[in-house]
């Protein structure tokens, strides 16, 4: 196991090598003078030329690349164009936020949606398990932020229950639950489905395995035989699910911020790309890179706690 978890480490760090050149890569062959956006429109040529100098942007690009390199490797992210703050400093106040909406959106899915799946196999052909699948079906079609505007609409301007936006408090605090129910509902309702889906096919094929009939024959209660038996089986796909999940969820998070105007890294990074402030771009699509990395690598190892015989050579 320790061997394994050494190559994953390993193939991570590739990863985000590769990732860094590519984003760099993209930003630098982009449209557009990032000098000349922060030097404004009424700046002359000697303004931007010395603004471009400062920045190392008239430098060959391998040698930027490894300037850039040679920053991370110092936990340096840079300096905003714009804010001329450190981008560590400005990530650090924001990714809270996107964490917060992130994992109540995740939590929710896995409550809501585990049990909706289980529940759906064991009512299979059922009006319940009708009513689910198509419930499932739409959860997966809808889009997030048309969602998240109706949900504003009936909730936040018709009958002034919830906030509207913004996110101020942690979401198990009172007033956080309050700020993080529309936003966490309108981003994971495509992952309840997908749970919903996976959890009730792999439900399905987990109960006409050999060993559940071999406990029904045994006089085990239809409880036991699920719970105990069939529940940790089905856990593979869901945990996998899981890691799929979250990432996906960092990333839809950027919309959901918009819809709600919740201050997280999604917003930064939207702000970021549309006054090409590249060092914010990179710096903000490395960390969810690695957030989203390090938690398919924690699925990985999950594996064998959930299941013995899994073993990594």
């Amino acid at each position: 196991m320790a061997k394994y978890i050494g190559k994953r480490i390993a193939l991570m760090l590739m990863l985000l090598i590769a990732l860094t050149f590519i984003v760099f890569a993209s930003l630098y062959i982009a449209p557009g003078d990032p000098a000349q956006m922060v030097a404004g429109p009424s700046a002359t040529e000697e303004d931007i030329a010395r603004i471009r100098s400062v920045l190392g942007l008239d430098k060959p690009f391998l040698v930027q690349y490894g300037l850039y390199l040679s920053r991370l490797l110092h936990f340096d992210l840079g300096t905003s164009y714009s804010t001329h703050q450190p981008i560590a400093k400005e990530i650090a106040i924001r990714l809270p936020n996107t964490l917060n909406l992130a994992v109540a959106s995740i939590l929710l899915s896995i409550v809501v949606g585990i049990p909706a799946g289980i529940v759906a196999a064991l009512r299979k052909d059922r009006l319940t398990d009708n009513v689910l699948t198509t419930a499932s079906l739409a959860g997966i079609s809808i889009p997030n932020f048309w969602l998240g505007t109706m949900l504003i609409y009936l909730f936040s301007v018709k009958l002034r229950w919830l906030p509207s936006g913004g996110m101020s408090a942690p979401f198990w605090t009172s007033q956080g639950v309050r700020q993080i129910v529309l936003p966490a509902v309108a981003l994971s309702t495509a992952t309840i489905a997908s749970f919903t889906r996976i959890g009730r096919s792999s439900m399905l094929e987990v109960l006409q395995s050999d060993y559940i009939r071999t406990a029904k024959s045994k006089g085990l209660s239809g409880w036991i035989v699920i719970m105990v038996h069939a529940l940790r089986n089905v856990l593979i796909p869901l945990v996998t699910q899981f890691g799929t999940s979250f990432g996906s969820l960092l990333g839809g998070a950027i919309i959901t911020e918009q819809v709600f105007v919740v201050n997280g890294i999604g917003t930064y990074l939207i702000n970021a790309i549309n006054t090409r402030n590249y060092p914010v771009v990179q710096s903000t699509v490395l960390i969810i890179a690695a957030m989203f990395i390090l938690i398919n690598l924690g699925v990985d190892i999950l594996y064998s706690v959930i299941d013995p015989r899994i073993r990594y050579d």
